[in-house]
């Protein structure tokens, strides 16, 4: 299967250990995976993918509001309406469900299918969520 996994940290400061150790995990599957920074880089090639995993942070600790990069990078991939997705969010504070719920809805309002949602503990943890898809 052909994978973007999209990084969307608070800000610009390349791609973390974390979504390095997700992709890592989903290749380790024998899936063919590319990353996408979502500050650098343009949505316009997602709808070439099978299945694309956002995974972002919480722009703070409390209220779960998402980067700002998140709807701009979604809104430029055209057709992604019935592209199966999942969402990951690096756990941070208090109101991680809140952030990761915020980033399916801006997810599902592009006309994504959310099949598979996480919290994301730290870069094994990941690596390890990155080997059960496609189980």
């Amino acid at each position: 299967m052909r994978i973007v996994v999209i990084s969307i940290p608070v800000q610009s400061r390349g791609i973390p250990d974390y979504v390095k150790a997700l992709a890592k995990g989903m290749a380790s599957m024998g899936h063919q995976v590319d990353i996408l920074d979502a500050w650098t880089e343009e949505g316009f090639r997602l709808p070439a993918y099978n299945y694309i995993a956002v995974s972002a942070e919480a722009v703070s600790l409390f209220g779960g509001k998402m980067p700002e990069a998140l709807p701009k990078i979604l809104a430029l991939g055209d057709r992604l309406t019935g592209k199966k997705g999942a969402a990951f969010l690096k756990k941070n504070g208090p109101f991680t469900t809140k952030a990761l719920t915020n980033l399916m809805r801006a997810m599902e309002k592009e006309g994504m299918l959310v099949n598979w949602s996480e919290v994301i503990l730290n870069a094994p943890h990941a690596e390890s969520l990155g080997k059960r898809i496609g189980a």
